[in-house]
């Protein structure tokens, strides 16, 4: 070879979008790519974009390979470099075809460092070279695959081990676990996160027992959504609970959550719970007047199949099936998020509810958008749901080791930041 290097740009076009949305996959091929090649593996780096998108690079002994794709348009970009004469990366291209099922593609072949323009010199790195030697020998291959869940603006990247612990798809979306190196386990919807392992808890506890406390009573508790599980665990933990009714759309959530998540999944066996696989707003709209002490909607945000949980329509039927002293607790959203819907969420409440009955409360989940999110809370009748019992809620606190929500936690959620307030039109 007369050059030092050989280079092929490759365009590869009418592609599976599925694939080209599949982190792990993608990370896989190229990584067999590189073998099929020839080419010696150091390591691999690879970013998931949320919606769609992925972007790696496995690096090599002789230079790297490289893609970028999108799923929407059904194209990737893969760059092809390598050194040396034992390598051959049109056999990594040959496989990269099959991997993304490519039904056209454009080549662009050239060599790189032409030994007719270039003179070598007497360079000896030394120590460097050994060092790469002990580095070789160990059979390392460091791997860096990146779930990032963003929009147009905001974005957050979890690292995870490049292995997918579930991988289901059904009618309604797209349901998988991951192990990442920070959170523990991660559940993802349509590779947006819903839960992880180390910081379920913020979310759950808050929405569950600011309410729980301040009602006092409540012993039927209607779920709509939580296929985690989690809102239903909360929830069981107050004896005087009679019957909880759990709706989720997606057996393949509560699959997934029930093996891979069982500390959060844990009482889905429990004798008070009416665990049901069906449409929540098709229940809500059926189910009678006055049935329920509290209603939890812990839904995904409002696309796909959670879309109509967010409607006026829904939010009358769930004050229609409270009771005359029941609560509604709803996700809410986050105001740096989705403010648009945050604000529509709390006037809706206030329309159903009245001026004095909707609430909202802040709370701490590092990995949801900007780590600050909202429960928001329309009450039926004259419980308040910012007035508790402080030596009961700390006792049932301590009681059952809950890990994020206090009684000073729970009054001090209430107090809304002033740029929060504005957004509310409250003074």
């Amino acid at each position: 070879m007369n050059a030092l290097g050989q280079h092929i740009l490759v365009e590869f076009l009418g592609c599976d979008p599925d694939v080209l949305n599949e982190v792990t996959t993608i990370e896989q091929g190229m990584l067999e790519a590189a073998d099929r090649a020839n080419a010696t593996i150091i390591n691999s780096t690879f970013h998931y974009f949320s919606p769609y998108g992925v972007s790696g690079v496995v690096v090599v002994q002789e230079s790297h390979l490289a893609v970028h794709t999108w799923p929407e348009y059904q194209y990737a970009a893969v760059d092809l470099f390598t050194c040396g004469d034992t390598v051959d990366p049109w056999k990594a291209f040959d496989h990269l075809k099959n991997v993304f099922k490519a039904q056209n593609y454009s080549a662009l072949e050239t060599w790189r460092g032409s030994l007719n323009l270039l003179k070598r010199i007497d360079f000896n790195p030394g120590e460097m070279r050994e060092e790469l030697k002990r580095y070789m020998q160990q059979g390392r291959i460091e791997r860096n695959v990146w779930l990032t869940d963003k929009d147009e603006n905001i974005a957050l990247s979890l690292r995870h081990s490049g292995e997918v612990l579930y991988n289901e798809r059904s009618p309604y979306q797209h349901v998988k676990v991951l192990d990442t190196y920070a959170f523990g386990k991660t559940l993802t919807i349509d590779n947006m996160i819903m839960c992880t392992e180390v910081d379920e808890f913020h979310y759950h506890e808050m929405m569950t027992h600011p309410v729980m406390l301040a009602h006092g009573n409540v012993k039927k508790a209607l779920v709509v959504g939580g296929g985690d599980g989690g809102v239903v665990r909360e929830i069981l933990r107050h004896a005087q609970v009679e019957k909880v009714t759990m709706v989720e759309i997606d057996e393949k959530v509560v699959e997934a959550s029930r093996k891979f998540l069982p500390q959060i999944a844990a009482a889905f066996d429990n004798s008070k719970l009416d665990l049901i696989i069906g449409d929540g707003i098709k229940f809500v709209a059926e189910a009678t007047d006055n049935s329920y002490d509290l209603i939890v909607v812990d839904s995904t945000d409002p696309i796909g199949p959670a879309k109509g949980l967010f409607s006026t329509e829904f939010y009358r039927n769930c004050h229609r099936i409270l009771n005359e002293n029941g609560m509604l607790v709803v996700q809410g959203e986050a105001p740096r998020f989705n403010e648009k819907t945050f604000t529509e969420i709390h006037q809706t409440l206030k329309d159903i509810f009245g001026n004095n009955k909707a609430h909202v409360m802040l709370f701490h989940v590092p990995t949801y958008p900007t780590g600050v999110w909202s429960g928001q809370i329309g009450s039926k009748g004259k419980v308040d749901p910012r007035v508790i019992d402080i030596d009961k809620a700390r006792a049932f606190s301590e009681r059952h080791g809950l890990r994020y929500y206090s009684p000073e936690v729970h009054q001090a959620s209430f107090v809304l930041p002033p740029y929060v307030k504005k957004m509310l039109g409250q003074k």
